[in-house]
């Protein structure tokens, strides 16, 4: 087969299915009613939307392109669950009105949650409420926020969840049925999800709530030698959930996105050129820190090399700076100590990097990298790499201008 042109991403089809069985079949057998939507923010290609959608999950959005994007690739509006804070009213009202799931995160929601009601007083709209909460005080230096608060949902500590609730009872044909504790943690350990089942639990005796649904968000381990799986989590969550709710009553539902993609997914770059400046080696790549860690906080990566002619003479290389092909200075991705010399040709394979690294991949210096499929032993590509055709559809020249 004829090398391809790097940089490029892989998903091995194999492995992505195995984890979304392991993620099932946890679920099943923990708590028989659980519903799987998934995190479009976390990888939004269309084909893995395709191969989630034919396995049965829900598309999981955040704002209106994402919402209009379930709708273009067939999803309907009952099988959406719209979260986070940047919805549109008109999508908004678009998924209740078709009694979709939607989870409100702010008064502006309820705002618009209210002359909804008021303009179908014959309708009954069903709502999930995110709960803000002080996750860390229950994990301390376990969550991402740490003792500063998490910016989303309705803050329990402040009352204003309380508040929100009350007005919500107040509507006569608003139904609350759903609570959404997504909270986001570095450490994506069994304690924080134990944790959230159980504020659901507080929440449900607090206010007396009946609900139809508890949804814990996403935020799960997957793929890492050493750190919890879905096996590991579901049956501590039903233990905990167990004290309050019912399967036959209560629906599970979970947003993976990481946990589901990440092991699935490489990155594929090759070395174009090394210089030498004040002793120090520079490999350059055609892959960036940009295509695997846009937010510029990972400290090490998982890689492996494939050099181009295996050899025994290559010299042994105190340091190696593995550098992209960007004009910035950061574009670095890790130091390489005591290896051999790469030369251009050798290939950097990263691992573990399907989650988000697709998403937020710049359109900087070089356009969207391929994407293929590997699927019993071929490699069958899904996103070629764009050109500057894609880049520039949808836009005006000045010559295309009237005067």
């Amino acid at each position: 087969m004829e090398a391809l042109q790097t940089p490029y991403f892989i998903i091995d089809e194999a492995i992505l299915q195995k984890y979304y069985h392991m993620l099932t079949d946890s679920l099943r057998q923990s708590w028989g009613n659980y519903l799987i939507g998934y995190s479009f923010k976390t990888n939004s290609l269309p084909w893995l939307i395709s191969f989630v959608k034919k396995n049965g999950a829900y598309a999981e959005v955040v704002s209106e392109d994402e919402y209009l994007l379930a709708r273009h690739l067939g999803y309907q509006n009952q099988e959406i669950i719209y979260n986070g804070p940047y919805k549109s009213e008109h999508s908004f009202r678009e998924v209740l009105l078709a009694s979709g799931c939607v989870n409100l995160d702010s008064q502006l929601e309820l705002t618009w949650l209210s002359r909804l009601a008021s303009e179908y007083p014959g309708q009954t709209f069903s709502v999930g409420i995110r709960a803000n909460f002080d996750l860390e005080k229950m994990c301390p230096g376990e969550t991402t926020m740490g003792e500063v608060s998490g910016r989303f949902g309705f803050c329990y500590e402040s009352g204003r969840f309380a508040e929100a609730l009350q007005m919500l009872r107040q509507i006569p044909n608003v139904s609350v049925i759903g609570l959404h504790l997504h909270s986001s943690s570095k450490s994506r350990s069994v304690k924080i999800f134990r944790s959230i089942a159980q504020m659901a639990c507080k929440l449900q005796q607090e206010f007396d709530l009946s609900l139809s649904y508890v949804d814990l968000g996403g935020g799960y381990c997957g793929g890492m030698e050493g750190r919890p799986e879905y096996p590991d989590y579901f049956p501590v969550v039903a233990e905990e959930l167990s004290r309050c709710f019912t399967p036959e009553k209560t629906k599970l539902i979970v947003e993976p996105g990481i946990s589901l993609i990440s092991k699935c997914t490489t990155f594929v770059t090759s070395v174009f050129d090394t210089r030498d400046i004040k002793g120090t080696r520079y490999v350059m790549t055609d892959g960036s820190r940009f295509n695997i860690d846009a937010t510029m906080i990972k400290t090490s990566h998982l890689f492996h090399i494939i050099e181009k002619e295996q050899t025994s003479e290559r010299p042994i290389m105190p340091q190696q700076i593995i550098s992209g092909y960007t004009c910035m200075e950061c574009d670095r991705m890790f130091t390489y100590e005591n290896h051999p010399e790469l030369v251009p040709g050798d290939q950097i394979i990263y691992e573990n990097v399907g989650g988000y690294t697709m998403s937020l991949n710049p359109l900087f210096i070089q356009y969207f990298p391929a994407v293929y499929i590997r699927r019993n032993g071929s490699l069958i590509q899904v996103r070629r790499k764009w050109t500057p055709e894609d880049y520039v559809q949808g836009t005006t020249l000045i010559e295309d201008m009237k005067s």
